[in-house]
């Protein structure tokens, strides 16, 4: 049986980055990274965006290439899920039945795509965003494709709505709350996002459900809505989220349920396992000290680095402020804090010149801004943010303000 002195279950952004910190900190014990995708780690973002349209070739988007990992002799266990943890036995289990052997085990496993569940989910022609192996099924579909139906309006229904558009595709996102990312954004955002879709000629319905999709021969040919309108399509992308992979742990006696629930050190409730990233349940001082998931790479990023730094005797705890970013059409949004909760907003500039913000206020304290083509505002917005500050609203909404005077 292999056996490592850390083991890192999940091989994106997470596991890649706490692999590099251990090496970095003096971490000289044997180390391996194994995960479910076929490759070496490589970005996620740019799969519905710079991937996806062609502008990155999948070489560019590898975090590292494969000589980085033999020089730190790093073990990459590449197209291997693991199905069971033996807290006690400190094995995992894949899938195959093979077991391997940890000192620590490090769980980077992320989440998968949330997939629909009604009649028709299974067909030919529906995707979701998730691997290389999803967009390389897209891509491959693509050139006998003319209407496409996203269902989510979320960051990856729109940005792949906006790559599909400009590769003159007609499409429909369906958005089932009154606007494009509500779960994330204030009105303003939503509304101009919306605006500016439609502006290149992706039609935007909200409040719309879904009852089920109809195929042909095998394939999907339409989208039936609850109300009973069909929506023809060639191709389907399902955008909903993701779901934590976080069985293996729990079964295991792992605290948690929406992801597993680890402390400031990133430690989980079983002897030496760590959980990071998209799937760690964590208390955030951003959100008011609420337990919430972060789905991002800085996220994954500055957990990784925690562990690593915990795993080497150092002192540390996660409290990094969250940041985001987006990219449609020439729109490059960057978010900073969580807008979560929040009681007000201003709006700073003007979004018909496409280049604005969005502040988020409560209780008369800054906790996040979104910024559309507009870095200063976001560079220098930060610290608002990071020390909850309170300002005259009135200041806030003048874009002759420099933020940093504030």
């Amino acid at each position: 049986m292999e056996r490592f002195d850390v083991l890192i279950v999940g091989s994106g952004h997470g596991g890649a980055q706490c692999a590099v910190e251990l090496r970095q900190a003096g971490f000289a014990g044997t180390l391996a990274v194994i995960g479910e995708d076929p490759e070496l780690p490589y970005e996620r973002p740019p799969l519905s965006k710079d991937y996806l349209n062609g502008d990155k070739s999948f070489e560019r988007i590898l975090i590292r290439q494969p000589s980085f990992w033999d020089e730190r002799q790093v073990t990459m266990l590449c197209g291997r899920r693991i199905v069971a943890v033996d807290p006690a036995a400190k094995t995992v289990t894949d899938a195959q039945g093979a077991q391997i052997g940890y000192g620590s085990l490090i769980w980077s496993a992320g989440g998968s795509a949330r997939r629909l569940t009604c009649s028709g989910h299974d067909l030919t022609g529906v995707h979701t965003i998730r691997s290389r192996r999803d967009v390389d099924q897209l891509l491959a579909e693509l050139p006998a494709t003319q209407r496409v139906v996203v269902i989510g309006g979320g960051y990856i229904g729109l940005e792949a709505a906006a790559v599909l558009a400009k590769a003159d595709k007609q499409v429909v996102v369906l958005e089932a709350m009154d606007r494009v990312l509500a779960r994330v954004a204030g009105e303003p955002l939503s509304r101009f996002y919306e605006a500016e879709h439609r502006a290149h000629g992706v039609e935007i319905r909200t409040g719309a459900l879904v009852d089920c999709l109809e195929g042909q021969d095998g394939r999907v040919c339409g989208v039936r809505l609850a109300d009973g309108e069909v929506l023809p399509a060639d191709m389907v992308i399902v955008g909903i989220g993701i779901v934590p992979e976080v069985a293996p742990l729990l079964e295991a006696g792992a605290a948690g349920g929406n992801g597993v629930r680890v402390d400031a050190q990133c430690r989980t409730s079983l002897p030496d396992v760590y959980a990071i990233g998209d799937c760690a349940l964590h208390v955030n001082a951003y959100a008011d000290g609420a337990e919430i998931r972060l789905e991002s790479v800085q996220n994954a990023s500055d957990q990784a680095r925690v562990a690593a730094q915990v795993l080497t005797g150092h002192d540390a705890q996660y409290e990094a402020v969250p940041w985001f970013w987006s990219s449609q059409y020439d729109l490059r949004l960057q978010t900073v804090g969580l807008s979560t909760g929040h009681d007000a907003t201003v709006v700073r500039g003007d979004p018909a010149t496409r280049a604005f913000s969005l502040i988020y206020l409560k209780q008369g304290r800054v906790i996040a801004l979104d910024s559309v083509n507009a870095t200063r505002d976001y560079v220098q917005g930060r610290r608002l943010v990071t020390e909850r500050m309170t300002v005259d609203l009135a200041l806030l909404a003048d874009p002759a303000t420099v933020l940093k005077a504030l």
